[in-house]
């Protein structure tokens, strides 16, 4: 491989085209290596300001690309000194479609021993956009290594540190994503920011209130608009689901990714993992756990009419209105997810939430009056921030009131770091998550509970 790279770089240093053979050689050698193994604000409770995306991971030097087509994986030699420490970037460059452009690239990374783990070159009209996965020596910044490209041939360069799991290759990537979507409906806009990395997604419903979703479903169609660092697809239900990432264009093979995970949930239809437990109260009854959707909004609607005024108002922070309007936005899977805690009758009890805004998740809950002080509440509660550091969430926040007790108590019950701050005369604490939290929350399963 050295062989042929230092032939690469002498073709290069003499501003002469690298012949086909040697070219040929290096793309056969990255062919076989082998792959060497990657939501502040605070929303009511009313519907959206639907935002899903993800909190930006830490970047330190960005700028725009262009559209994808085919994939190769391989390496380079080099990358750090024996028992050094060294970093996985992510890079973006466009260079010039001619012989030889890529080739300069390649002998100037490998000159600072930095090792090409994986590549995938997008051709366009007026270039080619590649795109690598890179280990270099610990000591190179995101500044440094665009500089190296850009003294290469390359343009309008992009780095961000990458992690353990971007050594997954895109394909496998894009499977495992399905599976999940396949799964859960809830699934498909976080499989849509980990497909798409860094962006914003939204929900536009086409109701008849949200006139500018409407319009937004009328002007797009069914297969979907793509304008550099925004796409839009059709939303299984009805409306538009809107991505944006104005740090990156988006590539046609991305647009082609996100579109066939939104059609793989359109005709799925609506689904929710099956599973669900069996809990005893300390009293000796038993309710079910279960995740729920939409179609349960009846009788979620019928627990809401069981609970007493004062019981709803420490819930939404005020009078409730119409509580259909809210239910419908509440267990949507598209903003969130919803367990319910439900008797041997099928009457739910008990609702708690995750709901995705921005980049922050909050967690809310609602226990019926005669089913208070009995645990349920805290039990759901773990449940929902062990799916939320399942997601990679940094942290979770309730929105509350003082004088609701219960749901202080609970959220001190998780045994995590918490904050608290008052906004508008509402408290709102904060629920820190850990790397070590995040890496590895299991979901409590048939445990006997009986807290507060």
């Amino acid at each position: 491989m050295s062989d042929v790279t230092d032939a690469v770089a002498h073709f290069a240093e003499h501003g002469t085209a690298v012949p086909a053979l040697v070219l040929a050689s290096l793309a056969a050698l990255i062919a076989t290596a082998g792959f060497r193994t990657r939501w502040s604000r605070r929303h009511g409770q009313a519907p959206p300001a639907d935002d899903t995306g993800a909190r930006p991971p830490t970047t330190e030097r960005t700028a725009g690309t262009g559209p994808t087509g085919r994939e190769t994986t391989g390496s380079e030699p080099g990358g750090s000194e024996p028992g050094g420490e060294s970093a996985l970037w992510r890079m973006r460059t466009t260079v010039r479609d001619a012989p030889g452009s890529l080739a300069v690239l390649c002998a100037a990374l490998a000159e600072r021993r930095i090792d090409i783990l994986s590549l995938q070159t997008h051709p366009l009209a007026e270039g080619t956009v590649d795109e690598f996965l890179l280990r270099a020596p610990g000591e190179l910044s995101g500044t440094e290594l665009a500089d190296l490209v850009t003294a290469a041939g390359g343009a309008r360069t992009w780095t961000e540190r990458a992690d353990a799991h971007d050594l997954v290759d895109a394909p496998t990537r894009v499977l495992a994503l399905a599976a999940r979507t396949a799964l859960d409906a809830a699934e498909l806009p976080l499989a849509l920011r980990q497909l798409l990395g860094r962006c914003t997604i939204r929900s536009l419903p086409a109701t008849a209130e949200a006139r500018t979703g409407a319009r937004a479903a009328q002007e797009v169609p069914p297969e979907g608009t793509l304008e550099d660092t925004v796409l839009r697809l059709r939303a299984p239900e009805g409306g538009v689901i809107s991505v944006e990432r104005p740090h990156l264009p988006f590539t046609p093979a991305e647009f082609a990714r996100a579109r066939a995970l939104v059609e793989l949930d359109a005709r799925l239809g609506p689904r929710i993992p099956h599973a669900r437990d069996v809990l005893t109260l300390t009293e000796g009854s038993d309710i079910t756990v279960r995740r729920v959707d939409t179609r349960d909004v009846p009788a979620a609607k019928a627990m809401h009419e069981r609970c007493t005024a004062r019981t709803l108002g420490l819930r939404y922070h005020g009078p409730v209105g119409d509580a259909d309007r809210y239910l419908n936005h509440l267990l949507s899977p598209r903003f969130g997810r919803t367990l319910a805690a439900q008797t041997a009758s099928g009457r739910i009890v008990a609702l708690g939430h995750l709901l995705w805004d921005g980049d922050e998740t909050e967690v809310a809950l609602l226990v019926e009056d005669g089913w208070q002080r009995r645990g349920i509440g805290g039990e759901l509660l773990g449940r929902l921030v062990a799916m939320a550091a399942e997601t990679g969430c940094e942290s979770v926040y309730a929105v509350t009131q003082a004088s609701n007790t219960g749901m202080v108590a609970a959220m001190r019950g998780l045994g995590l770091p918490l904050d608290y701050q008052i906004e508008e005369g509402t408290l709102v604490v904060t629920a820190r998550l850990d790397p070590v939290t995040r890496s590895g929350a299991p979901l409590p399963h048939g445990e006997r509970i009986g807290r507060e």
